[in-house]
């Protein structure tokens, strides 16, 4: 890893955000953005991005697809060879499909592809995730060492034990800290299951997505501490990485307050922990290449 300064002879971690997305927007395409999420109802892209996290010192970016096409993760790749500090990329691909090994191999000498992700929190089934045909294909990411991403709400989270405990070899990655009902104040269940998961060594949190699950009008970073107080119990810092969730994230906070919540959150940990969530946890989940 290329250090990006020195603190008493220290090499320091660059600083990753974990989680992020571009588009160019078209109202069909993300019919998921809503009419009351006006500030997302335009295009983001990587000038963008990089002008945003160059205000609080991050370093490089792991672009997530927003979309469920095979063509979504050929634009996001396409992005990430322009552009030297998308390090890596988790895309989407058709794991039910029985093709999903030759869908994937196309990919195998990319080395910007990082992992993979489904929207599962947008399946009808709630069960989707146990599906034979779904695990064949999670079967297929282990083989090509690419990590996988886990969508979910918090009601998600039995299954997705069980969907875990299937595959002991693989590298999960759980998006938002598996969308608690923050805006309701609502820590149980929600608490007990992320321990439970948390359990799973090979399972890591990302730290994002968490302001707009709050009230994304009148959030403190009070309504949050019970929340990250959670992860950070389950998993430590070496399994919690930072992710913005940008563009998302701006329907409820600007890119430079989330990133001043965590870092006030984190303050008291060592330096070494701060550096794990800020960069080194993401390093390693994802295997990212300076």
């Amino acid at each position: 890893m290329k250090p990006k300064g020195c603190r008493q002879g220290h090499a320091m971690l660059e600083k990753i955000d974990a989680h992020h997305h571009f588009w160019k927007y078209d109202p069909v395409e993300y019919g998921w953005i809503a009419e009351d999420m006006q500030v997302i109802r335009r295009d983001f892209l990587p000038e963008d991005l990089k002008q945003t996290i160059g205000t609080v010192g991050i370093d490089g970016v792991v672009s997530v697809q927003a979309r469920q096409t095979v063509e979504e993760t050929e634009w996001l790749l396409e992005l990430a060879r322009a552009h030297e500090f998308i390090r890596g990329v988790v895309g989407w691909m058709p794991l039910v499909s029985p093709s999903v090994t030759a869908d994937l191999e196309r990919f195998a000498d990319n080395r910007k592809l990082k992992g993979v992700r489904h929207v599962l929190q947008g399946e009808a089934d709630e069960h989707y995730m146990l599906r034979p045909d779904f695990n064949a294909g999670i079967d297929v990411l282990r083989d090509l060492a690419l990590a996988y991403d886990i969508l979910i709400f918090e009601r998600h989270l039995p299954q997705a034990i069980e969907f875990v405990d299937r595959h002991s070899d693989q590298v999960f990655i759980l998006d938002h800290i598996a969308k608690p009902r923050i805006a309701e104040h609502v820590l149980s269940p929600w608490r007990e299951n992320i321990a439970t998961l948390a359990e799973r060594e090979n399972v890591y949190c990302k730290i994002s997505g968490l302001v707009t699950e709050a009230d994304q009008e009148t959030w403190t970073q009070d309504d949050l501490e019970p929340y990250l107080d959670a992860v950070l119990s389950a998993f430590g810092p070496s399994r919690l990485m930072f992710g913005s969730d940008w563009p998302v994230c701006l329907v409820a906070s600007a890119y430079e307050k989330w990133y001043r919540v965590v870092s006030s959150f984190i303050s008291t940990l060592s330096p070494s922990e701060r550096e794990r969530i800020l960069g080194g946890t993401a390093i390693e989940a994802y295997k990212l290449e300076p």
